[in-house]
């Protein structure tokens, strides 16, 4: 009597000891795997918000490049522009500055030099010695040369041509163009040689045909002029 007792109470023992057991694997599991599961969503809304940090100081970075290189741009052309004023306002100063060392000079058809000179001959020299350009020896093929200018647009430099009837004779450089539009320009004349005369004047107005700019606004020639053979044909008045 007293073993069975012993066996019932040792296997009542086991049988609690067993349940025990088997309680705590079942709830101890899942309160494991929900410490786990937020773990990791933790840690994918962390790497979430630094991936759009770093996308955005991309897009900042590459944004403050652009705007650097496009200032970068802006300033480049800027000061290509006023290099190519400096060089414009430089070579009219220097062609001015050449043919005024002419005043006075007598006229001389066929002349070439500061003992007698023509008109186209005055301009070519001019031209030549102010700005390295080399044109042609009379009126009429100058006329051929550069790009065409309306009198209301004239400029200090400007070619003016002028003529008797229908054949180009005369030319002078525009010197200066005041506010109310008058126009000056220095040539050869018959009369008194290397002047200043006015495009208002009675004589020269009516004989003036049209205009030519031999420096664009780079300050350099329109046209690659070459060398003609110098020989002068037709009137220079």
């Amino acid at each position: 009597m007293k073993k069975r007792v012993l066996f019932y109470l040792v296997a009542l023992v086991s049988t609690m000891s067993l349940q025990s057991c088997v309680t705590n694997y079942v709830v101890s599991k899942p309160t494991t795997y929900t410490k786990e599961y937020k773990t990791d969503a933790k840690l994918a809304s962390f790497d979430t918000k630094k991936a759009e940090l770093d996308k955005q100081r991309l897009i900042d970075s590459f944004l403050a490049e652009k705007a650097a290189s496009i200032a970068s741009a802006k300033n480049t052309i800027k000061n290509s522009e006023i290099a190519k004023a400096i060089k414009y306002n430089t070579t009219i100063d220097n062609i001015l500055s050449e043919a005024a060392t002419y005043l006075g000079t007598p006229y001389r058809y066929g002349g070439t030099t500061r003992n007698g000179i023509d008109c186209s001959a005055f301009v070519l020299s001019v031209f030549g010695a102010a700005a390295g350009l080399s044109l042609p020896r009379v009126a009429s093929s100058q006329a051929q040369e550069g790009e065409k200018v309306e009198k209301e647009n004239l400029q200090k430099g400007d070619l003016i041509f002028f003529s008797h009837g229908r054949r180009i004779s005369h030319v002078g450089i525009v010197e200066s163009v005041s506010e109310t539009g008058e126009v000056m320009f220095i040539h050869a004349a018959t009369s008194k040689g290397v002047m200043v005369s006015s495009l208002n004047d009675s004589y020269w107005g009516p004989k003036y045909r049209f205009a030519k700019r031999m420096i664009n606004e780079n300050g350099e020639a329109y046209n690659n002029l070459a060398a003609t053979t110098p020989v002068s044909t037709g009137t220079n008045f």
